[in-house]
C-alpha cells in the first residue's frame, strides 16, 4: 500500500531529501544514462508529492504554482523506483499530485514535461499533447496539459 504525503521543502527533514534526491538520481541519471543538473534551485518553490511503502521512498513528484515553472500550474519530477512499477503508483502518485495542485493552489490547468514514450501514461489522465516533440537533456518530450 502506497502512503501519499504532501511537504514543502521546509517540512521535508534531512532523510527524506536525501532519499528524494537519491531516487531522482538513481532514475533520471543513472537508469536513464542522462547527465542533466537534477539540483535546479527550484526544489524549494515546490510542494513534494511523497508516496511511501514500508517507510521507503518508491513514488514521488514535485509540484508547482503557476509562474514558479511554467505559466501554469505544472507537476515534474515523476518517478516510480524500478522494481514498484507493476503496482500502479505511476497513477497514484500522479492522481495525488493533481489532486494536490488542485487544492493547495485552486488551479485546474496543468502542465507537465513528458517524456515522449509517456505520452499514453498521462493521455489515460486525462492530459493531451500541445505542441510538437522536442529534446530536454537529450530525452524526447511533449509538452502536456490537462484542464
Amino acid at each position: 500500500m502506497l502512503k501519499i504525503s504532501v511537504k514543502t521543502f521546509e517540512e521535508l527533514n534531512t532523510a527524506e531529501l536525501y532519499d528524494l534526491l537519491q531516487l531522482r538520481s538513481e532514475i533520471f541519471v543513472v537508469e536513464q544514462d542522462c547527465v542533466y543538473q537534477d539540483l535546479d534551485g527550484k526544489d524549494q518553490k515546490a510542494l513534494h508529492i511523497i508516496g511511501t511503502k514500508n517507510h521507503r521512498i518508491v513514488a514521488y513528484t514535485r509540484i508547482f504554482k503557476a509562474g514558479d515553472y511554467l505559466a501554469q500550474a505544472s507537476i515534474g519530477r515523476v518517478v516510480v523506483k524500478e522494481g514498484e512499477r507493476q503496482h500502479g503508483y505511476g497513477v497514484a502518485i500522479v492522481t495525488a499530485s493533481i489532486k494536490a495542485v488542485e487544492e493547495q493552489f485552486k488551479e485546474t490547468s496543468i502542465a507537465l514535461s513528458a517524456q515522449t514514450y509517456l505520452k499514453r501514461f498521462y493521455n489515460s489522465l486525462g492530459f493531451i499533447e500541445k505542441g510538437g516533440e522536442y529534446l530536454e537533456d537529450g530525452i524526447p518530450h511533449v509538452m502536456m496539459v490537462r484542464g
